[in-house]
């Protein structure tokens, strides 16, 4: 009677590698709805969203934007519950949510890069191509551009050059 009550068995996540059945069976098919989520993603969430815009810019890039962010957050619940896996020590498991975040990143890498192409800045007007066209417009162009330039700003008039 003055035994004392043995310690309750804390199991902590970390402590023991998790069973090759149970990692298996979370890894595996993980790994085939993440890969089904980016494939039919890309073909009936962007692909439809382009057909139906019908060629309208502002709709297809906003298919565009909302696919960016769907991969994205596609990206970031993977590595999370990579790390997740790996705090269970589910070496399977975070093998297959790495292979599925290089893709989710490869996936978005190729949509943020078709987004940039196809809205690349113009191209910035050198001061060489500037000066030759003010010279083009003529002499007086030239000297009332100057004239404007060199008066104060308060005395300026409020008429366009």
């Amino acid at each position: 009677m003055t035994e004392p009550l043995p310690a309750p068995d804390r199991r902590r996540p970390w402590s023991r590698r998790t069973r090759l059945g149970v990692d298996l069976t979370l890894a595996i098919p993980l790994f085939l709805l993440e890969t089904a989520w980016l494939v039919l993603d890309w073909i009936y969430g962007y692909g439809l969203d382009v057909w139906a815009a019908q060629g309208e810019q502002a709709h297809i890039d906003a298919a565009g934007l909302a696919h960016i962010g769907r991969v994205r957050m596609l990206l970031i619940a993977v590595l999370i519950l990579a790390v997740l896996a790996a705090i269970f020590r589910a070496r399977w498991t975070v093998i297959t949510h790495l292979l599925v975040a290089l893709l989710a990143c490869g996936s978005l890498t190729a949509a943020q890069h078709e987004w940039d192409h196809s809205h690349a800045p113009p191209p910035a007007v050198s001061a060489t191509a500037r000066t030759a066209e003010i010279a083009a417009r003529g002499p007086s162009h030239v000297v009332t551009c100057c004239r404007r330039l060199a008066e104060p700003l308060h005395l300026r008039a409020e008429a366009p050059p």
